[in-house]
C-alpha cells in the first residue's frame, strides 16, 4: 500500500491545496494531510483550529473521504516514518516555490529516504497563497472563491477576533 503525506501549515487551507490533495489521491492508496507548524510564518489560526478547518474542508468533498488529517508534531520525516509514508506530495505554483521546496525535499530524502513528488498547480490556482488570503481578509476583501467555506469562516472569525 502506497502512502503519501501532503504537508503544509494550511493557514488557511486553500482551493489550490485541495486540488493537490485530490490529485495525490489518484496517485497513492492513502493520503495523509499533515498540518505542520512553520516557525518562520506568523499563523492566524492555531494548529488545532487548522486541523479542524482542514478536516471540515476534506469532509465536505466526497472524493476525499479516505483522506486523513493529522497534526505534524515535529519533523516531517519523523511524521512520515510514523504513518509509513513513502512520499511527500507538494504543489508548486512556480519557480519560486520550487526554489524553496527543493532543498527541503533533498534534506528529507537525506534524513529518511522519503521521496518528494512535486505537482504543478492548476493555472486557476497559481496565484492563490494562504498569506494573500489572510491579507485580503484582514482588509475585508472577498476570499470565498479562494478557500473552502470552513476556511473562509474560520479566517473571518480569527481576523475579527484580532481586530
Amino acid at each position: 500500500m502506497s502512502i503519501a503525506v501532503c504537508p503544509g501549515s494550511f493557514d488557511p487551507i486553500t482551493l489550490g491545496h485541495l486540488d493537490i490533495v485530490r490529485r495525490a489521491v489518484r496517485l497513492f492508496d492513502v493520503v495523509v494531510i499533515g498540518v505542520a507548524r512553520n516557525a518562520s510564518k506568523s499563523a492566524l489560526l492555531t494548529p488545532e483550529e487548522r486541523v479542524e478547518v482542514v478536516r471540515g474542508a476534506v469532509a465536505a468533498e466526497s472524493d476525499l473521504a479516505a483522506v486523513r488529517v493529522e497534526q505534524v508534531p515535529g519533523l516531517l520525516v519523523d511524521f512520515c516514518r510514523q504513518v509509513g509514508a513513502a512520499a511527500v506530495v507538494k504543489g508548486l505554483r512556480g519557480g519560486a516555490d520550487f526554489d524553496g521546496e527543493h532543498p527541503m525535499a533533498m534534506m528529507n530524502r537525506h534524513l529518511s529516504g522519503v521521496e518528494t513528488v512535486f505537482l504543478p498547480a492548476e493555472q486557476r490556482f497559481a496565484h492563490v497563497a494562504s498569506s494573500l488570503v489572510k491579507d485580503i481578509a484582514r482588509h475585508g476583501g472577498p476570499i470565498d472563491d479562494l478557500v473552502p467555506p470552513a476556511a473562509a469562516e474560520a479566517v473571518r472569525a480569527a481576523v475579527a477576533h484580532r481586530a
